[in-house]
């Protein structure tokens, strides 16, 4: 099993040195990079104390601490890509603070031979009292993974109702959900069952930290499985270039970013087609395709949107569909057709869509817009 930890912890670094190569890091490019640091010291080190962990509890303690981290890091990076934030808020650093609290009481309680000599994870009959703060510490290490999958599946959740869902057609995440379910449920139970053994001495010790370490490790190897089979994870654009794209384009964008005059006229060049050729009427198009008809790179235009327009591609596509919807709401030619009708005609696919973005970006509902029309 000790080489399974081993293995983890190398896809772990592996990843980790992948995501460092990519050009274009996002806020959850950034947090999944601390992640993955994270994940692969964490097995690492257990595989290296592994047989003398049960023997070692003062040590044992600090590396249970570890598990404090797994659940934040785990919220905030499907936060990242939930929210579309470019940038990371200072306030969500209190979720960290618990295992700076645990590290910095075991160091404290270190220079006190005595009191040491209670703090122990595993259930034992000794003389010394398990000191009540190391008792509080424990319970919130045990609570804090099960609240934290709980959390960033329904976070996850929510974004499949919204407009912002992070699975597209050019990218697909829908598995980081089912990951995030089966772990999570695993998770608490290998919790429970450390519980047990702490309270009523049932099951081993061993049993319950090689089970949350080879949870951990099965993390890691699915989240690499599955990040490289959707390309944008560990790296800034997709592998297939347009079609369309000639072998001078292909030169020209193949490997650099747009600066000065050429992002200009990118940037007019995307308007002056959005005007035009109304692509956002396209119920199903996607970043690769509006790209190709564009004849740029996919990451180029994504580059467009996101530091010319300061939105992602859905929000960029939305906001035109809305101002459609709101022009053709009042045009004579629509006024027997539905608010529904209405939208699919301006390119969104479903009901709940539609009246959360309009909502969103107009901060009233569809009706309430063409109730506060004048009358003819």
């Amino acid at each position: 099993m000790t080489y399974l930890f081993f293995i983890a912890s190398f896809n772990a670094f592996f990843f980790l040195a992948l995501l460092l190569h990519k050009r274009s890091k996002l806020l959850h490019d950034r947090i999944l990079i601390f992640w993955l640091l994270y994940m692969g010291i964490a097995t690492a080190t257990y595989a290296l104390t592994i047989d003398f962990f049960p023997n070692a509890p003062f040590l044992s303690s600090g590396i249970i601490a570890l598990f404090l981290l797994h659940g934040p890091f785990l919220y905030l990076y499907v936060s990242a890509l939930t929210s579309g934030r470019k940038h990371f808020r200072i306030k969500k650093i209190w979720h960290f603070i618990p295992f700076v609290a645990f590290i910095a009481y075991l160091l404290i309680a270190s220079n006190f031979p005595e009191y040491v000599k209670g703090i122990r994870v595993d259930h034992v009959s000794h003389e010394a009292e398990t000191p009540l703060l190391f008792l509080f510490f424990l319970i919130i290490t045990a609570i804090s993974g099960p609240v934290y999958f709980l959390m960033a599946y329904k976070k996850f959740n929510q974004s499949r109702n919204s407009s912002r869902h992070i699975s597209s057609k050019e990218v697909n995440f829908d598995w980081l959900g089912k990951l995030i379910l089966i772990f999570g449920i695993v998770w608490t139970a290998l919790i429970v069952i450390a519980v047990i053994h702490h309270i009523f001495n049932l099951f081993s010790m061993a049993f319950c930290t090689n089970g949350l370490f080879l949870s951990l490790s099965v993390f890691i190897i699915l989240i690499g499985y599955f990040g490289l089979k959707q390309k944008e994870v560990f790296i800034s654009f997709s592998l297939e270039e347009p079609k369309a794209l000639s072998d001078e384009n292909k030169t020209k964008y193949g490997t650099s970013r747009l600066e000065g005059t050429e992002l200009q006229k990118c940037y007019h060049q995307v308007g002056r087609y959005m005007e035009l050729k109304k692509p956002y009427l396209d119920p199903d198009l996607s970043l690769p395709k509006l790209a190709e008809n564009l004849n740029v790179p996919s990451h180029h235009l994504s580059q467009v949107i996101n530091e010319m327009h300061g939105s992602d591609f859905s929000d960029f596509i939305n906001h035109f569909r809305v101002d459609e919807v709101k022009r053709k709401i009042q045009d004579k030619n629509f006024q027997n057709y539905s608010l529904l009708g209405i939208a699919f005609e301006s390119g969104f696919n479903s009901k709940s869509a539609f009246n959360r973005v309009f909502k969103n970006l107009t901060g009233i509902t569809p009706s309430e817009f063409r109730d506060s029309l004048p009358s003819a």
